[in-house]
C-alpha cells in the first residue's frame, strides 16, 4: 500500500503557506478544509493553501510536492486517528467514532491516487472553486534515476591535479 510524505526542495514552503508541513510527515489532498470557501477566502497565504497545498497529517500544515512511499497498515491506521482527532477538535465533529470513517476515507482516496505510481513519483495538486463545489485535478513527476557519472569525478588517480 503506498501514501505520500510531504518533501521540500528549498525553502519556498515556510514562506507561502501560514502553516507549513514538516518534511516528511505523511500526507493527504486535505481539500475539505476549503468545502465551504469562497473567492472572498482567496487571499494571500491561504489562496497558496487552496490553489496547490497538500494537508499534512501531523502537523496539519501544507506542502506543494509529495513524494510517493511505501505505508504499512499500522501507519495508516495511526494516521486516520490523529485526522479523526482533527474533525473533532477543529471541524466540531462529536466524537471520533463518528469521525473515524470520514478519516479513513480522506486516506483511502490518498492511497488510490498514489497506488499506481512508483516509489519516489512526486505528486502536485491544483484547485478551483467552480459553482458545484472545489475542483481538484493532480499531476504526477516521474521519479528519474541519476546515472553515476552525474556525480563521479573523472580523473587519472596517477596524475597530479
Amino acid at each position: 500500500m503506498k501514501l505520500a510524505r510531504a518533501i521540500h526542495f528549498d525553502e519556498s514552503d515556510t514562506r507561502v503557506y501560514s502553516s507549513p508541513a514538516r518534511t516528511g510527515e505523511w500526507c493527504i489532498s486535505g481539500g475539505f478544509e476549503f468545502s465551504n470557501w469562497t473567492e472572498a477566502d482567496l487571499s494571500g497565504k491561504a489562496r497558496q493553501a487552496f490553489a496547490n497545498g497538500w494537508l499534512g497529517v501531523e502537523t496539519f500544515g501544507r506542502v506543494t510536492f509529495v513524494a510517493v512511499t511505501q505505508v504499512e497498515e499500522a501507519e495508516r491506521a495511526a494516521l486516520a486517528e490523529a485526522l479523526a482527532q482533527h474533525f473533532v477538535s477543529v471541524y466540531g465533529a462529536p466524537d471520533i467514532a463518528t469521525a473515524l470513517p470520514v478519516a479513513e476515507a480522506e486516506i483511502a482516496h490518498m492511497i488510490e491516487l498514489c497506488e499506481d505510481h512508483a516509489p519516489n513519483t512526486l505528486l502536485t495538486v491544483a484547485r478551483e472553486l467552480t459553482d458545484a463545489g472545489v475542483r481538484e485535478s493532480y499531476r504526477m513527476i516521474e521519479a528519474q534515476d541519476a546515472g553515476l557519472e552525474q556525480f563521479a569525478i573523472h580523473g587519472d588517480i596517477d596524475t597530479p591535479q
